[in-house]
């Protein structure tokens, strides 16, 4: 091998390695954006604050509740939120992974949630979720949530 072609193929190398490390940081960029915007809903959640949860959505955000019901908009989530019946409750979402895919802004969420009665320390309620996030405005909002309650695992 000459020295050109070994430099050649270094440069090509060390530029492959480059774009897939600035690849990964990319990627994690924006799967910590999604991670902060599921905190700061789950804070909206907390704080009772519906019409601040609402704008982590898409306005024709799909949501299928831990009982099955499928709520199609935020119009109707807050419709709904508004007709339940007994105390106030809220949600905690953990994910437990985010997967990002660059070409189409659409990221997979999944993991873990919680349902809290208002003042309670103990969830009454709980269950598996996944989400699909997209960034077709820019910034990652909520277009599908789906939620499955499920016996306490102890």
């Amino acid at each position: 091998m000459t020295f050109f072609s070994l430099l050649f193929r270094y440069k090509f190398l060390t530029i492959i390695l480059f774009g897939l490390s600035f690849s990964s940081f990319s990627q994690e960029k924006e799967r910590l954006a999604i991670l902060a915007q599921r905190q700061a809903s789950n804070q909206a959640l907390r704080d009772f604050d519906e019409k601040k949860n609402n704008t982590f959505m898409t306005e024709d955000a799909l949501i299928t509740t831990g009982t099955g019901t499928l709520i199609s908009g935020k119009k109707e989530l807050t419709k709904y939120i508004e007709n339940l019946k007994g105390p106030k409750m809220y949600w905690v979402r953990s994910p437990d992974e985010v997967i990002i895919n660059p070409e189409t802004q659409l990221a997979w969420e999944t993991g873990t949630w919680k349902g809290y009665v208002e003042g309670a320390e103990k969830p009454v309620v709980g269950g598996k979720y996944s989400a699909q996030w997209t960034k077709k405005s820019g910034t990652w909002l909520l277009q599908s949530q789906l939620f499955v309650a499920l016996p306490s695992q102890k």
